[in-house]
């Protein structure tokens, strides 16, 4: 038989109605021969609710063990919903949270990852006929405590447990009905994908596609696990993540753009320029446990520097005020910053073998009027920091230059501007 371990989100099983749907449909795929671990996240909503209790007792920082104790209840009322609603149906069905199936976790409260998983009550239970329910988001650590792997923490866990198990193929059943080009309420004209590389789904997940949580991606690259993402409410065949890049003449040039409005950016300018200096501004930031993204140095005729980098909105008045405090150490002028603004990326394994994709993306957005504030380049990606009021337009104007409303942009386009 095959065996597929199958996500449903939030939105999913929001209702008792959408559970029953989910029940039903989980229903139909048994009986066509599929043996199925079931994982769930919390009923839509469920989880802010439970974060807003919490804020309410504590609004600066939670005791982070009883708050993963807390925001895991959330999915073990989904749990227990979904497995009531398949015993209805004459389906025999087992519920497990994250510490009865023993996901085994670091004892990184809030953001924990996974080490690893004891399969062996799931595979007992699939050897009996049973459709196993586990709750996503949750393990345990070494001292039985509850943990939580984090926003998005469902997918991980439905990965985690298709790799353990070495299932046929891990489905991801959302509210969308696959991974697109860009984002259709930005661009209506999005195409859906038929299939993309882990790399390139890893690169957009990264950038800020939602559809995705990124460490689930790269627990299915890593184990090469084929992910596949799937409408909850719409038959099709969604969008399959593999290793294959079979075909490689015929490979976009660009398999999407992903773009991200949780960014700010933060300059210390006139920094003098010496050896240590990158390190001395940026090593108390990752002290702070603030992540940074881009990075830009830029070197003036009078020997001294401005070093900006991006980090995420959340963390901006944190990094202001630790330039701040470091600006007269490493003998600054000034520190500024703006977090108004938004990161655009093309995302594509074609970029390897095509030239020009950067000279059209910079085309296509100076026609525009878009100035471009930073850059940054990787081998299947290019990413540009721009003032937030023009996302949309940036997204449309990029989505039509490559033609992604279309099945791939040509060649020719491609080689034809490069020799401009």
């Amino acid at each position: 038989m095959t065996l597929i371990v199958k996500k449903f989100g939030g939105t999913s099983v929001g209702t008792v109605e959408k559970i029953e749907a989910v029940a039903d449909k989980l229903v139909a795929a048994k009986k066509q021969g599929e043996d199925i671990v079931v994982v769930v996240s919390a009923m839509s909503g469920e989880t802010n609710r439970l974060i807003d209790l919490a804020n309410q007792i504590d609004p600066e920082l939670p005791a982070r063990r009883e708050y993963d104790v807390l925001v895991s209840t959330g999915e073990q009322v989904t749990i227990s919903l979904l497995s009531m609603a398949l015993i209805r149906r004459g389906q025999d069905a087992r519920s497990y949270t994250g510490s009865q199936v023993r996901i085994l976790t670091d004892d990184v409260h809030s953001k924990a990852r996974i080490l690893n998983i004891d399969d062996s009550r799931i595979r007992e239970d699939l050897n009996q006929g049973r459709i196993v329910v586990v709750a996503g988001f949750q393990g345990v650590d070494a001292g039985g405590n509850i943990t939580t792997l984090g926003r998005g923490g469902s997918d991980t866990t439905a990965v985690a447990l298709a790799a353990a198990l070495k299932a046929d193929e891990c489905q991801i059943f959302t509210d969308v009905d696959g991974v697109y080009t860009t984002d259709p309420r930005v661009e209506p004209r999005a195409r859906r994908l038929e299939k993309i590389t882990f790399e390139e789904m890893l690169e957009l997940a990264s950038l800020g596609s939602k559809v995705l949580e990124i460490r689930s991606v790269e627990f299915a690259g890593k184990y090469k696990v084929p992910l596949r993402v799937l409408s909850t409410f719409e038959d099709g065949p969604g969008t399959l993540i593999t290793l294959d890049e079979e075909n490689k003449m015929e490979q976009p040039v660009i398999a999407g753009i992903a773009f991200n409005k949780d960014e700010a950016k933060v300059t210390i300018k006139g920094v003098p320029d010496r050896p240590g200096v990158a390190w001395h501004i940026l090593g108390p930031i990752g002290e702070a446990n603030i992540e940074v993204d881009m990075i830009v140095q830029n070197i003036s005729e009078d020997g001294s520097t401005d070093f900006t980098f991006t980090v995420h909105r959340n963390d901006y008045s944190r990094a202001l005020k630790i330039l701040e405090q470091i600006c007269d150490e490493v003998s600054a002028k000034q520190v500024v910053g703006d977090d108004y603004i938004a990161k655009v990326s093309l995302v594509g394994v074609g970029m390897r073998s095509h030239a020009g994709v950067a000279s059209l993306m910079f085309k296509a957005l100076a026609e525009e009027g878009i100035n471009i504030q930073l850059i940054s380049t990787s081998e299947i990606k290019i990413s540009v920091l721009v003032d937030e009021k023009y996302l949309e337009l940036a997204v449309r104007t990029l989505h039509s230059a490559f033609e992604l409303d279309e099945k791939a942009i040509k060649q020719e386009t491609l080689e034809g501007f490069a020799k401009k």
